[in-house]
């Protein structure tokens, strides 16, 4: 079981579980029908269920100055499939449509100075994102897996999880014990910070039965330690659940180095984020730069474009197929770089 699992599934109602209790037949008991009589004058009909994997790409797109390019037609944008030009069957500029939101907040050790920073810049952005018809939930990762707050379409409630977040360390930096307040889980290393878990968790299980956009922000240094999924296996997952994952970098840099330490977050934290089709934007310590990230993850979440085509290339093989978007000469496409086809 993945660390933090627990957590996450706790949410899954009790009556759930009572119910396949009862419904467990007995070995011995003889086979029974419960199916109606067919009537005499009717002959079954046999039916066939056609699977049809329709592929849908959330993207931005930008010019060479870095401003977001809107109003693009199906006809300025050509969608490539391992290197195939694919056959649109949809193409339309989305800002309404509703999002599923997942907030991943860092509280390390590392994070000390830097949270109430984060929260912050948090609950301003929720309060201005947030619209009805969407969805979000916050968890924080440290030593720990943590689910702050499930679903929800109330910034109010968002942003009280997120203010009551603390620093863990299982023992240090105004952390708590796990299993006693700071997590339910505890693990070997006292200075955790799983990441790559969270993020496979948030994705995997959080986000796999939502559909439309769904995003991640992080607000991380970028460091792992201590997770036992891989950064591949974090990306794999966000791309088999077309889930974006921005990341705010948020990197007191100068503790590192007074502890004698290296800094190497930003090279993973880019790589997920452009796999997945999200932006890695750092920020350092800087409080205005914080909401600067915060203000462009907003607009190119509201400025959007969705293509769907169903692919060339129909085998269900499970193999991962790269994906480009060509925007026109000097125009940038920030878009997810693949999925995983469904296994027949």
């Amino acid at each position: 079981m993945r660390t933090g699992l627990a957590v996450l599934l706790l949410a899954l109602p009790l009556s759930a579980v009572v119910a396949h209790a009862q419904l467990e037949p007995d070995p011995d008991a003889p086979p029974v029908s419960t199916a109606p009589a067919v009537p005499e004058d009717q002959t079954p009909v046999a039916t066939f269920k056609l699977n049809v994997n329709l592929v849908d790409l959330f993207f931005t797109v930008k010019d060479n100055h870095g401003e977001l390019v809107p109003h693009l037609t199906e006809n300025d944008c050509k969608v490539f499939e391992d290197n195939v030009q694919q056959k649109l069957k949809s193409f339309v500029a989305e800002t309404n449509q509703p999002l599923t939101l997942g907030i991943l907040l860092d509280t390390s050790g590392s994070q000390y100075r830097l949270l109430p920073m984060e929260q912050e810049a948090g609950t301003e952005f929720l309060n201005r994102v947030m619209r009805p018809k969407d969805e979000a939930f916050l968890v924080s990762f440290d030593v720990n897996v943590d689910l702050l707050q499930d679903f929800t379409n109330s910034p109010r409630d968002l942003a009280h999880s997120l203010n009551k977040a603390q620093i863990n360390t299982a023992g240090g930096n105004g952390g708590g014990i796990p299993g006693m307040g700071g997590g339910p889980v505890p693990v070997s290393d006292p200075k955790g910070t799983l990441l790559y878990d969270a993020i496979y968790l948030a994705s995997a299980q959080k986000l796999s039965t939502e559909t439309g956009r769904k995003a991640l922000v992080i607000l991380t240094d970028g460091e792992d330690e201590g997770s036992t999924t891989k950064i591949q296996d974090a990306i794999a997952a966000a791309q088999r659940n077309n889930v974006m994952i921005y990341i705010i970098l948020m990197a007191d840099k100068m503790s590192y180095w007074n502890a004698g330490m290296g800094y190497y977050g930003y090279s993973a934290a880019k790589k997920i984020a452009d796999e997945t089709g999200g932006r890695l934007i750092d920020v350092g310590n800087n409080s205005t730069k914080l909401e600067a990230a915060f203000e462009q993850i907003e607009d190119e979440l509201r400025t959007q474009y969705v293509a769907s085509y169903v692919p060339s290339n129909s085998k269900l093989d499970g193999t991962f197929r790269r994906i480009s978007v060509n925007c026109g000469k000097g125009n940038k496409v920030q878009v997810r770089k693949g999925y995983f086809a469904p296994k027949g």
